[in-house]
């Protein structure tokens, strides 16, 4: 019988759908004692997951709940086969940058921090800041209270399950995409990671929806930003190192650029970090994907995989295959 290690943190109902003919064992962060599994679901947190590792033995198959396994190779060795959670948090990662792009350019957390003020002419306020991040000083009236959506042109850098997805919820605003990836493509047109520097300064809006590798590290640092357009809003929804931190923040307190942060290098984020208080920014603490519908999507797609993996079918969402 194929032994499946799983976080002891899930509930088990979530684990209804896997395939008869397995042996479901809890495993909690703080296990003491040594285990013979097969296949191991990590926790979701690495540094949990990386407490229980050293007590498990034999392990040939990991199924991760996330889409990024960065941390897991190094963590496992060569010769164990890595699947990831690829497709299970498409939606709920799409809603959050199509949210995070909307609050920006709406200017929600001005308007949130008015509200806590009580003060309603504050809302003045956003003329300056519209006419201060991009530069656009004419005298208009009415005043500028928010910017649209609808025809701006967004580089989508990045198209896998979840790019893909963010582009079906671009599609009712009726901006002008521009999308990237490692390799190019014909259709839709998909143009080669190595013209990015070429597209930056044509877009009103950097959305990052690639994976983290020695490649992507610092895609975007310092003379990417000074090629971005002035006021442009980068939205990091991918992996925090993908970003040169130091750069980003010289850029959002030099006013050239806007952010909406999901992810962070370092992460945690420590108390009293720059970025916290730099302007420009939209920040939540890594909880793009984070929905009630996290569990039960990823556990779905481990459980297929595991199907398959017992049935000696092909397993969809390898990343890295056992030596």
């Amino acid at each position: 019988m194929l032994r499946v290690a799983y976080p002891a943190t899930l509930p088990p109902e979530l684990l209804r759908d896997f395939p008869e003919g397995v042996e479901l064992i809890p495993v909690s962060e703080h296990l003491d004692q040594d285990l013979d599994i097969d296949v191991w679901i990590p926790d979701p947190y690495p540094t949990r997951a990386m407490r229980a590792w050293p007590h498990l033995h034999g392990v040939r198959l990991v199924l991760s709940l996330l889409a990024g396994t960065e941390w897991i190779p190094t963590v496992v060795g060569p010769h164990v086969t890595i699947c990831n959670a690829h497709g299970a948090h498409n939606v709920a990662t799409a809603e959050w940058t199509i949210t995070a792009i909307l609050a920006m350019l709406k200017y929600i957390p001005l308007y949130l921090d008015i509200q806590h003020s009580g003060v309603w002419k504050r809302r003045f306020e956003a003329s300056a800041q519209y006419a201060q991040i991009t530069g656009d000083a004419r005298p208009l009236y009415p005043p500028v209270m928010l910017e649209d959506l609808s025809g701006k042109t967004v580089l989508l850098v990045g198209y896998g399950a979840i790019g893909k997805e963010i582009e079906r919820m671009l599609e009712p605003f009726h901006v002008d995409l521009i999308r990237v990836a490692r390799t190019a493509r014909t259709t839709p047109t998909v143009h080669p990671v190595s013209e990015l520097d070429a597209l930056l300064p044509t877009a009103d809006i950097v959305v990052l929806i690639l994976p983290y590798t020695a490649e992507s590290r610092w895609l975007i640092d310092a003379p990417q930003f000074a090629l971005m357009r002035q006021g442009a809003l980068l939205v990091n929804a991918a992996r925090g190192p993908i970003v040169n931190t130091d750069a980003l923040v010289n850029a959002l307190r030099a006013g050239k650029i806007r952010a909406a942060l999901d992810v962070t290098d370092p992460e945690p984020l420590p108390e009293r970090h720059p970025l916290w208080s730099c302007p420009n920014l939209f920040l939540t603490p890594h909880i793009g994907a984070s929905s009630p519908n996290f569990a039960p999507n990823a556990l779905r797609t481990a459980a297929d995989e595991l199907r398959r993996y017992m049935n000696g079918e092909p397993l969809h969402n390898v990343v890295q295959a056992a030596i």
